[in-house]
């Protein structure tokens, strides 16, 4: 069950309605009570977040969180000593801007100050 249909049903239930009939649930019903109602906007929320992950996890670069090897190590150094922008990097690897400056700040290359204060003015082009 994708998350979207998930949410759907959780929602029409905490909101006291039959997901299937769309008919209102008897007072007496469970999911009437105010605890099972609370569990249910919880859920919700879980699912919402959920949701919301895997949206952003979609508009990541496609090499985002993955292992850096030391051929791309080297790569970024090259292009970063002959002058290419942070933005052309990342885009070359298919990372972030901000995992393109994490690592060379890591390597050395540039200084941690430099190296935001750069990101920063990519961002805000």
């Amino acid at each position: 069950m994708e998350i979207q249909e998930a949410l759907e049903i959780v929602r029409k239930l905490a909101n006291g309605v039959d997901p299937e009939t769309g008919s209102r649930l008897a007072d007496s019903s469970t999911y009437q009570h105010p605890p099972v109602i609370r569990a249910l906007d919880r859920a919700v929320q879980a699912l919402e977040f959920q949701q919301e992950r895997e949206r952003a996890r979609k508009s990541l670069p496609a090499n985002a969180g993955k292992s850096w090897s030391g051929q791309e190590d080297s790569q970024i150094c090259e292009e970063i000593r002959r002058g290419i922008s942070f933005q052309e990097i990342a885009r070359i690897h298919s990372r972030t801007v901000g995992s393109i400056v994490a690592r060379l700040i890591r390597l050395g290359k540039v200084s941690a100050s430099s190296g935001r204060s750069a990101a920063l003015q990519t961002k805000s082009a």
